[in-house]
């Protein structure tokens, strides 16, 4: 029989996930991008807030896990959340949405460095035809990096698969578990929203309300009610019925579905070596994660 909810979850998490980077650009369009992401995180946490009273399940989660929460906040949502919606307000969300799935090469890399993964001859092919691709993204372009906002929207990008990488390790290392995924993702959300929205008032050059129209709103509610609360509920949902190697393998749709609607609604231009660029960084890191079991049926115990 099939599990409905486990192939609901996935799709809402290819589609989803797929789909925020052209809501952020739109969203960037009229609003500054730290306003943006702090208040989509912030309006997320509301939303968590809502949904543990509901269920009776609201609890102060001690200093400890506060920390951890607090780390991983910094580390997925502050910096590589935050820096890829300001990297959007200057790169397309093509460019964005490639590098950003470029991040399993730090995450590999980094979890040799310290231990966590062995270095192999298929992993090193893997990391070369990542490597290959973002050279490809690059090749035509050369001449953007000499626009400052474009360089420097390419700069924060890296800073965000730096802080997405970062994150992943961290809880890899400390394999920190957690009975209430939902209790630890409003603290997340609310630490995350707060910072963010205290950077939008000293970062942003203006912040003229008036001005931010309603395309922008709501790509922005689209960001909080469905990119950060809806697509998480659904991550945690299908980690629990698949393993999360095979979860992984959503991250390639994302980058397609991103791509695809890039080209399709912001009219951004895709070159035949933008397509390649793809194609290596998805091959390459598929070839780092791949393992025979991804395609097996988990079982359930």
């Amino acid at each position: 029989m099939k599990d409905y909810k486990l192939i609901f979850a996935v799709i809402t998490v290819a589609l989803v996930w797929g789909t925020t980077f052209l809501a952020i650009r739109v969203a960037v369009e009229t609003i500054p991008a730290w306003f943006v992401a702090g208040i989509r995180q912030f309006l997320a946490s509301i939303i968590m807030l809502i949904v543990l009273l509901s269920r009776k399940e609201f609890k102060w989660i001690g200093w400890r896990n506060l920390g951890y929460q607090i780390i991983f906040s910094t580390l997925m949502l502050i910096v590589a959340n935050g820096m890829t919606t300001v990297a959007e307000e200057s790169v397309s969300s093509s460019v964005a949405s490639l590098i950003s799935a470029s991040s399993p090469i730090l995450v590999f890399l980094g979890s040799v460095a310290i231990g966590l993964q062995k270095f192999s001859f298929k992993a090193l092919t893997g990391v070369l035809m990542c490597f290959s691709g973002i050279l490809f993204i690059f090749w035509d372009g050369l001449q953007d990096l000499a626009n400052p906002d474009y360089r420097m929207g390419i700069i924060f990008l890296f800073c965000a698969i730096t802080g997405w990488a970062s994150g992943t390790i961290f809880t890899k290392k400390l394999n920190i578990q957690s009975g209430n995924i939902s209790l630890n993702l409003f603290y997340q959300f609310l630490f995350a929203g707060i910072i963010q929205i205290i950077f939008a008032f000293i970062f942003s050059e203006s912040y003229h309300f008036e001005s931010w129209t309603l395309k922008s709103i709501c790509a922005m509610l689209y960001l909080a009610v469905f990119g950060s609360v809806a697509a998480f509920f659904a991550f945690h949902y299908a980690l629990t019925k698949i393993s999360p190697v095979q979860v992984s393998i959503l991250a390639y749709f994302n980058t397609i579905i991103a791509i695809f609607l890039g080209w399709l609604i912001m009219d951004e231009k895709i070159s035949v070596k933008f397509i390649m660029a793809a194609v290596l960084i998805i091959c390459g890191v598929f070839i780092i994660n791949y393992k025979p079991e991804m395609f097996k049926r988990q079982k359930i115990e």
